[in-house]
């Protein structure tokens, strides 16, 4: 069986890379990012870890069906699909903190990454998963898409994505349980990571509970691992408790 990670290059996707191959040796590996010679040089040389390169921010990119039913008949089907694609800033945007700071191409790209993504790479897998044994997809959200946990506004694009996909988990929660029952696809919010993506923020975050993404992934692995169809369509914290829509 083989695990597929989307975003496996990021800080949160590589740590959980590195912990589903401690715990599972016998296991494979599918990575999905931008640039694979970026990933960890421990991943690119791992020969259980197949890298591909694919783009969330790729309006309307597909994986071709066939060449996965092929990587997944090789690798005898799929047990676990992973979202850890993001994106909160880079060298073109920053999160806003007011109204006069929005602009639409931050928010087309923060929703393609962020949501579209997920959706379009689960469509993107459909067909291959098809009869598969396949049990969980998780999508690594994040506590501030909460809309009724929003008190401090500020955020736009991230908040609006997140949220937004969120509500792509639930819809996918309402219709996949028909093709791959049982199968659970949740939300997952990480907790606050030491990474690229919080590094701008590191004075806000003082009074914050603040991980290593080793220890990020210790936690989600932990929630992920413990995942079945009852939990199907849920928002999960990193310590297992459910949050607010």
């Amino acid at each position: 069986m083989a695990t597929i990670i989307a975003g496996i290059s990021g800080a949160i996707g590589s740590a959980l890379a590195e912990r589903y191959l401690q715990a599972w040796p016998e296991q494979s590996l599918i990575g999905l990012c931008r640039h694979p010679e970026q990933a960890p040089e421990v991943l690119q040389q791992d020969p259980r870890v197949h890298l591909r390169a694919w783009d969330a921010g790729a309006p309307g990119q597909m994986l071709a069906e066939s060449d996965m039913i092929a990587l997944l008949q090789a690798y005898g089907g799929l047990e676990d699909l992973i979202y850890a694609a993001g994106l909160l800033h880079d060298e073109t945007m920053f999160p806003e903190k007011r109204l006069d700071e929005l602009s639409a191409d931050n928010l087309a790209r923060a929703f393609q990454v962020n949501c579209i993504g997920f959706g379009m790479l689960v469509q993107s897998l459909a067909g291959a998963l098809r009869g598969k044994q396949l049990k969980r997809i998780v999508a690594v959200s994040a506590k501030v898409g909460s809309i009724s946990d929003n008190r401090l506004g500020g955020w736009y694009a991230y908040r609006c994505s997140k949220a937004a996909l969120n509500m792509m988990v639930k819809n996918l929660s309402v219709e996949l349980p028909r093709r791959y029952a049982p199968i659970a696809c949740v939300a997952l919010h990480p907790g606050t990571t030491r990474s690229a993506l919080s590094k701008p923020f590191s004075q806000s975050l003082a009074n914050l509970k603040v991980h290593n993404p080793s220890e990020t992934a210790d936690n989600l692995f932990k929630v992920i691992g413990l995942l079945s169809e009852n939990d199907n369509g849920r928002f999960i914290s990193w310590d297992g408790k459910d949050l607010p829509w």
